[in-house]
């Protein structure tokens, strides 16, 4: 207990000679919590002195709200988690032993209480944490984050969570998120009240305006808070463990997901069902390790024979250069909870080299080229059927405007959007010449986004569900001699994708297939599958969003035409 402590204190010392330390997390939490109270109290006084609500109202609602969210959404995760998910609760014994060894170091270090331990049944990495205060914090691991990580990195990515335990985060983040919440009540209600009284209907736009744009604002902060929180657990991870590096390998076994070897995942490809029975037997939303749309599951292995250690780091410089040239990366980060893997990759960099260790990787490469004009024709590209419809709106009103009606003027705006669709959705879903691809070999492709993509086949064994452990998760983990990478698995109705999941996808576990699709990165890689093949079987399963959405581009261009030539 003294020496975790110590290597705490020693590391803490260390860290402040970092290029970049970091500000006291007590102080700036305050800070942010002041600045996002006080947009809020400005919208409750405008709207009190608009006669929109009562004073007394306005506290009300605001401490109902609270109360609420905070009270009932960890009862509502321990139950999605019961029954949605294929998981059980495990004892502090039933942790391997290193494991539970650290935990209750660094516990008594903070005076923490214990946590409870749950064990997802899924090969997919995934690490989080809730709960209503640091006495009664859950860490929910995947089978996956056993089986990819070595004992020093699990180490570390429970450190990580034991940080934000730590640091009151499930308490500081609900308070901080209340601001959006009751900004965006105050916006609808403001919005229903207009409609429903004329002679308010000026005070509550006024009020509607204003807490529209107190919304999107404390969103916005919020969300940087969020990030700037998780710098803080990965710092508190890296002194605990004594080794920022290690956290640093793990960062990129679940978030880029390059590989070294785990702990003992051969064999359990080979075998699901001793994967299962080590799962059960074994060991081992709200705050992940990383965003749930950031991070899918994508591990790359670097080892076989192309796995030495000059390679492996090459393959790490790969996968960040997507995150640190592409301007799609910014636009993503932006609106996430989480920051770039490859800044964090930086911060733990500078915390080895403070601490005088080598760095997991150091990213040494120069920008070959500006990546912003295909950024720009991208965003062009995924806007023009609404730009498209927005023109043609115009056109429409221009051509109306004193002259008797004609109903062909509507087709200008449909023909102009579904003009827009088609070139967006030829671009998204094009069938150029596949290209059989491994996984690693994605990765480093910096020219491509949402919109920017290449039809690829890769070839693997399905690992586990896109969402570990939803039973109605319709996506898919595959795993190839490279890597593993997300599979988008998506019909052209949400109640297809469901059914699927439910009673289809779990075959797949454990299965080789071949897949052809489109691979896409928004921010997470992945490949939205076009068809995918049971090796063994050879029956295949296709998805028809693609076809259904260039058909119905297609249709609404032609009802846009045929309308206009009335």
């Amino acid at each position: 207990m003294t020496g975790v402590a110590q290597n705490m204190r020693s590391s803490s010392r260390h860290s402040s000679g970092a290029d970049s330390p970091l500000p006291n997390l007590a102080v700036r939490s305050l800070a942010t919590l002041a600045v996002l109270y006080g947009f809020l109290a400005l919208l409750l006084i405008a709207a009190v002195e608009l006669g929109f609500i009562s004073s007394l109202g306005a506290l009300i609602f605001g401490v109902i709200t609270a109360a609420a969210q905070y009270l009932v959404a960890p009862w509502i995760l321990d139950i999605t988690l019961r029954f949605a998910y294929r998981c059980r609760w495990v004892s502090k014994e039933e942790l391997p032993e290193h494991l539970r060894i650290f935990v209750e170091r660094v516990c008594a270090a903070q005076h923490l209480s214990f946590p409870h331990f749950c064990v997802i049944d899924d090969g997919a990495p995934q690490a989080f944490t809730y709960g209503h205060h640091p006495g009664n914090a859950r860490v929910i691991l995947s089978r996956g984050t056993h089986e990819l990580l070595t004992k020093d990195e699990l180490e570390a990515v429970v450190g990580h969570e034991l940080g934000h335990i730590c640091h009151w985060d499930m308490v500081v983040m609900t308070i901080a998120q209340l601001v959006p919440l009751v900004a965006y009540s105050i916006y609808k209600a403001a919005m229903r009240m207009s409609e429903e009284s004329k002679k308010s209907r000026s005070a509550s736009f006024v009020v509607g305006a204003g807490a529209y744009f107190v919304f999107v604002l404390s969103q916005l902060v919020v969300l940087w808070f969020s990030r700037l929180r998780e710098y803080y657990a990965d710092q508190f991870a890296a002194e605990a463990t004594g080794q920022p590096a290690a956290l640093a390998s793990a960062l990129v076994k679940i978030g880029y997901g390059l590989v070294s070897g785990g702990q003992g995942y051969g064999e359990s490809d080979k075998e699901p069902g001793l994967r299962r029975q080590r799962a059960v037997s074994g060991a081992l939303g709200a705050l992940n390790i990383f965003d749930r749309k950031s991070s899918l599951g994508l591990v790359v292995s670097t080892a076989g024979p192309t796995g030495s250690a000059d390679r492996s780091a090459e393959r790490v410089k790969d996968a960040l250069q997507w995150d640190l040239w592409n301007p799609w990366a910014l636009y993503y980060e932006i609106q996430s909870t989480h920051p770039l893997v490859a800044k964090r990759l930086k911060r733990l960099e500078q915390l080895s080299c403070a601490a005088g260790q080598p760095p997991f990787v150091s990213f040494d490469r120069q920008q070959p080229e500006s990546y912003w004009d295909e950024f720009v024709v991208d965003l062009i590209v995924l806007t023009l059927p609404k730009v498209g419809f927005l023109i043609g709106l115009g056109f429409m009103m221009a051509l109306s405007f004193g002259a008797p009606f004609a109903a062909n003027v509507f087709g200008y705006p449909l023909a102009l959007a579904g003009f827009g669709a088609i070139i967006k959705t030829g671009m998204q879903y094009h069938r150029s010449t596949v290209r059989a691809s491994h996984i690693a070999d994605l990765l480093s492709e910096v020219k491509v986004s949402p919109v920017r993509t290449s039809f690829v086949a890769v070839t693997g064994t399905v690992i586990g569900r896109g969402v570990p452990g939803l039973i109605w998760s319709e996506d898919f983990v595959l795993r190839d001699e490279s890597g593993i990478i997300f599979l988008d698995y998506r019909q052209p109705l949400p109640l297809w994708d469901f059914f699927f999941g439910l009673l289809k996808a779990g075959s797949y576990t454990g299965v080789r297939v071949e897949v052809h699709g489109w691979y896409r990165r928004a921010p997470v890689p992945y490949v939205e599958i076009a068809s995918i093949r049971d090796l063994a079987s050879g029956v295949e399963r296709k998805c028809y969003t693609g076809i259904v959405r260039r058909a119905c581009a297609l249709g609404l261009f032609a009802a846009g035409v045929g309308l206009s030539c009335l």
